[in-house]
Order: C-alpha cells, then sequence, then structure tokens
C-alpha cells in the first residue's frame, strides 16, 4: 500500500542506534526532515525497523503513530507546536515485534522561529463578545473539541499537499496580533490573498469533519487526513462540500470569502497535529510524494 520515501530524504540528519535484540538487526535509523526543527514546523520522521510489527513513539507530550512504508521503513508526520519552547526536546520511539521491544530516546533541540507583532482592527464583537455569543462560542469549542478527539487510524492523504488556491500566501503564520488594540492571539495558521469568490481546493484527500459557519472562523471546513492530522480553510463565502463526504487532492471544497473574524476577503488555512498547529507553508514544502 506505502510506497518508499524518497532518496532525497536520506540527505537529512540521520544516527544510527545498536539494538540489544538481534530481530531488528545490528542498527536502526530515525530521521527528521527537515533537520534543523523549529517551532511551527511539520516533521517527517522516518524509522528503519524491518522485523517490528509496529512502531510508535512520544514527542512534546504528544502521541506519535507511524505507519510501513517497505524495506523495514516506517513513517509519521508529526511536528512541533508554534508555541512550543525552544531547547532540548526528547523523541521517544518503541519498535515492537515478536520477543522484542527496542527503544531510541533522540535529544532533538528545538529552534525559536521568528514571528512578528500585527495590529488589525475588526469589530468589537470579534474582541469583546457579549453574553449570547459567548454561549455561541463555548458550544462551538465543544463542537471542534469532539472533531479533533476523532481521526482515521491510518493517513488518508497521498503524496505532496498542495496549495489550496491559486493565490499568493503571506508570511503570517506565528505572528502575535493585537485586535483593536489588544494582544488577542498568535496566528496559527496561513493567510492566502484570496479575492471574494476564489475557488478553494483539498490540499490533500480526507475526510469533511466539519463544514458549517461558527463565530471567529466565519464560513468553515476541516478536513481529518488521518493520524491525528487536520487541515482548517476558514472565512468561505459558499461552501460546497458536507460532513462526511470523502474529498480527494484538488477536489472544490468552497468559495473563498470574508464570513467571521476578517479585515477583508482572503483564506485563512491552518495545519493542525495532535491538537499542535504547524506553519502550513513549511508543510507544502515538504517532499511526500512516496510517503505513503
Amino acid at each position: 500500500m506505502h510506497g518508499s520515501l524518497s532518496r532525497a530524504l536520506l540527505l537529512h540528519t540521520t544516527f544510527a542506534v545498536a539494538v540489544c535484540s538481534s530481530g531488528l538487526g545490528q542498527s536502526r535509523e530515525l530521521t527528521l526532515t527537515p533537520a534543523i526543527v523549529e517551532a511551527g514546523a511539520p516533521e517527517l520522521i522516518r524509522v528503519e525497523a524491518p522485523h517490528a510489527d509496529s512502531v510508535r513513539g512520544e514527542w512534546l507530550g504528544h502521541k506519535i503513530a507511524f505507519f510501513k512504508l517497505h524495506n523495514g521503513t516506517w513513517a509519521a508526520l508529526a511536528g512541533v507546536d508554534v508555541e512550543a519552547p525552544v531547547g532540548p526536546s526528547t523523541l521517544h520511539i518503541a519498535a515492537i515485534g515478536h520477543d522484542l521491544n527496542n527503544k531510541i530516546d533522540k535529544t532533538v533541540e528545538i529552534h525559536a522561529a521568528h514571528y512578528r507583532t500585527g495590529t488589525l482592527s475588526v469589530a468589537p464583537k470579534f474582541v469583546e463578545p457579549g453574553p449570547d455569543a459567548l454561549k455561541v462560542i463555548e458550544e462551538e469549542s465543544k463542537v471542534k473539541a469532539k472533531v479533533f478527539g476523532e481521526s482515521a487510524k491510518e493517513p488518508l492523504w497521498a503524496g505532496n499537499f498542495r496549495a489550496p488556491v491559486a493565490a499568493q500566501p503571506t508570511d503570517s503564520f506565528g505572528t502575535r496580533r493585537m485586535f483593536n488594540k489588544k494582544l488577542a492571539s498568535i496566528h496559527k495558521g496561513a493567510d492566502f490573498r484570496a479575492a471574494m469568490g476564489t475557488p478553494v481546493h483539498a490540499a490533500n484527500s480526507g475526510v469533511v469533519v466539519l463544514a458549517r459557519p461558527l463565530y471567529y472562523e466565519g464560513n468553515c471546513v476541516i478536513i481529518d487526513h488521518g493520524m491525528g492530522l487536520f487541515t482548517l480553510s476558514m472565512h468561505f463565502s459558499r461552501i460546497d462540500v458536507h460532513e462526511g463526504q470523502h474529498v480527494k487532492k484538488g477536489d472544490q471544497l468552497g468559495l473563498s470569502g470574508a464570513t467571521g473574524r476578517v479585515t477583508g476577503p482572503h483564506l485563512h488555512w491552518a495545519v493542525r497535529w495532535e491538537g499542535a498547529y504547524l506553519d502550513p507553508l513549511k508543510l507544502l514544502k515538504l517532499n511526500l510524494n512516496e510517503a505513503p
């Protein structure tokens, strides 16, 4: 089912660890791509464990589920949240098989990604919501928590992720945003300069798990790509898909707009893995064409 990873990935930092059990051979390789890990970055983790029946991991409090490629190669698409602390972290990997349980503990240095501060003016209701609006926001938070709490157990995505619109992206990910002169949030997505009515497409295959209007997000579509990975598209003027629908890479999700907390028409596109928000533009740069 799964293809091999590109040979280009092997150019990135690799280390070998001697193992106690002969079941995995004399060494096992673990590779992170990109090799320099920054806060907010998606990471492709690759493990050589030819005799393992399963591989699992844990990093920064998040569970990592691996899928098998070929020749004993296992891979996972994971990442570091934009608000993760910089400095050393420990990546735990366990290869499980018949009469074996071998582990790797890898120290991974997380580097700071330098984000700017921006100032925006929006309607006051989006900075200080009234009592009725707060009730709506609370209910929507429960809906989103339920959506993010369930994900397909296998990767639904295939190959590289594509930009959702034919429009220029900004470097807005990670920006500390001041709304009406008050620090309100960290921008956890990429904004694309999409004019009103620009077609928005699925960046990869998956299942639509939310397609409805929300208070801050406006008309919003969330896709589950499997194994804890989701993409979120916001501020649509029109939604063309429904919840539960399977979509393929390139399928139209709707039209861009200016609904929710916005200053004008654009597309906000976010990537979330196991609760961590990752830089979407960095995901687009990862070579995933042969995995899975």
